[in-house]
């Protein structure tokens, strides 16, 4: 691995390619894919998007996927300092926003650390892009005027040993969970026991903003059982909230879409 003294002629770029939709991909994003050397993406970016790439660029799979990681996180930031010696336009493209539970941060740190020139290109995080193509406001002045976002899936080693589930059962009035649904037994335990009600509505939105898009709705009550019925599982995006209930009117409005 170079040193931070090493001449380091590249630049990296962290890439939000979005949620999936290759038309919410930003327009700067879509310049980098198309003018890179290298290209190292994560798992879940859609075919549509990896279609934007140069098609003269290296393209490396960097997916990290539950049970299954093509590269440690740490190969991956090697790789990234590597690249940067030997070409000038290197794009780290991740799925959402790099800073939205994207290891984003982690990344910018460490090759800032090795001398490496850095930018970030945001994107649409899945949070607010998948809700809104289910017909769900996060926001709304009848129903919710605030928001958690918050990861259901913990790293070993973080900065702390748990999700604080009691304070967000009660912070605020819609609690969007990133990577939950393998946990979602658990925080749904946490949360009604720190009071919320089992009655409170939560969508799984999976695939959100893809063709293949699909909403599961219903009570923190049922939703597990619905789950096992409906065979539903990962990548998706849980919503907690009266905003809920709007999903069946507003889903109306978006077009092309269905529960």
């Amino acid at each position: 691995m170079p040193k931070s003294s090493d001449k380091l002629n590249g630049k990296v770029y962290l890439v939000g390619a979005g949620p999936g939709d290759p038309g919410l991909m930003t327009l700067k994003g879509k310049t980098l894919l198309e003018c890179a050397d290298v290209v190292i993406y994560d798992a879940l970016i859609s075919p549509p998007i990896l279609a934007m790439i140069n098609p003269q660029a290296e393209q490396i799979d960097a997916g990290k996927r539950r049970g299954r990681h093509s590269m440690q996180q740490s190969e991956i930031t090697a790789l990234l300092i590597e690249k940067a010696a030997q070409q000038a336009v290197v794009v780290r493209l991740k799925g959402g926003d790099p800073f939205m539970f994207g290891r984003g941060g982690e990344e910018m740190q460490d090759l800032l650390a090795a001398g490496v020139a850095v930018e970030m290109v945001p994107g649409i995080t899945s949070g607010i892009a998948a809700p809104a193509y289910a017909g769900i406001p996060l926001t709304h002045r009848g129903y919710s005027s605030s928001v958690t976002f918050v990861t259901g899936h913990e790293s070993v080693g973080k900065y702390r040993p748990q999700v604080n589930w009691q304070a967000i059962a009660h912070s605020s009035e819609t609690i969007v969970i990133y990577m939950g649904i393998h946990n979602l037994a658990h925080i749904i335990e946490q949360l009604c026991g720190a009071g919320l009600p089992d009655s409170t509505p939560i969508a799984l939105v999976r695939w959100g903003t893809r063709p293949e898009q699909e909403t599961l709705t219903g009570k923190l009550s049922s939703i597990l059982q619905q789950m096992a019925k409906a065979e539903f599982d990962a990548p998706a995006i849980a919503v907690i909230g009266a905003v809920v209930n709007l999903q069946e009117i507003l889903s109306q409005g978006i077009a092309g879409r269905s529960s």
